[in-house]
């Protein structure tokens, strides 16, 4: 549960504001949307090797 203080004669767009941000850096929605389907960690270390190649190209690219 999230508590956002408001100040006495704040404005409601500054307090949604506040609210909105402290959302976000819950990750609330990333956790559903990670939670939806389940995926088979030998498929998330494969993501991640093919990422890691990318990158790694990417930089030897630049020099």
């Amino acid at each position: 549960m999230l508590i956002i203080p408001v100040k006495e004669g704040e404005n409601i767009e500054r307090a949604l504001k506040k609210y909105k941000k402290k959302y976000d850096k819950t990750n609330v929605m990333k956790e559903l949307r990670r939670r939806k389907e389940f995926v088979k960690p030998s498929i998330i270390n494969r993501q991640a090797n093919i990422k890691a190649a990318y990158v790694q190209r990417l930089r030897s690219a630049e020099l």
